[in-house]
């Protein structure tokens, strides 16, 4: 299911030994544009310490109810590596982390989970990284710091990041919401993260290939309403583009 980062914000973590705590924000890396972690607050029973859950421990999410629940313990999160909450997420950090929980990597392939472009919660029937499949350089950045960069299209500026929709069923981030108040008062447009050209994160600025006039004719998205497949094809039919659930339909043929 698609939902904003921020109505997710909030959310209750349920682990198997009761409530964890709160969604705080997303960690998500740069270049496939996919969650890796939860950013977690626990509250007072785990004080000072900034908990990740990687979507590999989600079994459900239930978004009448507002949680998310997990397949780990308190004992196992107390235990786990710590990360101090005034530090990025280091590449030994997660290296430890993932040995921590048995996760397999992420960045061990070339899809965006390793050798799976889809979520693999089967711990049976997993894939270990082979050489073929090249490893990738990961960047993590945070919903929260992305928020407010500037959207710059062929022929100039035109508005700014205000939220992510994200996947739920493999936590690809499959949009950004884009408010274009500074341009076109009022309206509210999603940007595909597979158009995006480049992003310079010192600028703060995200480049898509598209032109402002293309995105001022695009179908308006209201913060208020559903997101559809209905209003999705027409999105795509109105830049000419590709839908990502074409590819997803191609996986299922594949793999079965």
């Amino acid at each position: 299911m698609l939902n904003k980062a921020k109505n997710m914000q909030g959310y209750k973590l349920h682990g198997k030994d009761g409530e964890l705590g709160t969604i705080q924000e997303f960690f998500f890396d740069d270049h496939h544009w996919t969650i890796r972690y939860l950013v977690v607050d626990t509250g007072t029973w785990l004080a000072g310490r900034q908990v990740l859950i990687s979507p590999y421990a989600v079994t459900s999410v239930q978004h009448e109810g507002r949680y998310v629940s997990v397949e780990l313990t308190k004992r196992q999160i107390e235990n786990s590596p710590s990360l101090e909450s005034d530090k990025p997420v280091s590449r030994q950090f997660e290296e430890t982390y993932h040995d921590y929980y048995k996760f397999p990597v992420y960045w061990g392939g070339a899809f965006a989970w390793g050798p799976y472009s889809y979520i693999n919660r089967n711990r049976e029937n997993r894939e270990e990284p082979v050489a073929a499949h090249k490893e990738w350089d990961r960047n993590l950045r945070s919903t929260e710091d992305v928020t407010n960069h500037h959207i710059q299209a062929l022929d100039g500026e035109v508005g700014y990041v205000e939220d992510f929709i994200i996947d739920d069923e493999n936590w690809a981030i499959r949009y950004l919401v884009v408010s274009t108040n500074n341009w076109l008062p009022g309206k509210h447009v999603l940007l595909s993260t597979r158009w995006i050209q480049s992003v310079s994160w010192n600028e703060q600025k995200v480049f898509v290939g598209l032109t402002r006039e293309a995105i001022k004719n695009s179908p308006e998205f209201s913060a208020h309403s559903l997101l559809t497949r209905e209003y999705e094809v027409g999105l795509h039919r109105h830049y000419d583009r590709h839908g990502y659930w074409l590819d997803d339909l191609e996986v299922v043929k594949t793999t079965h």
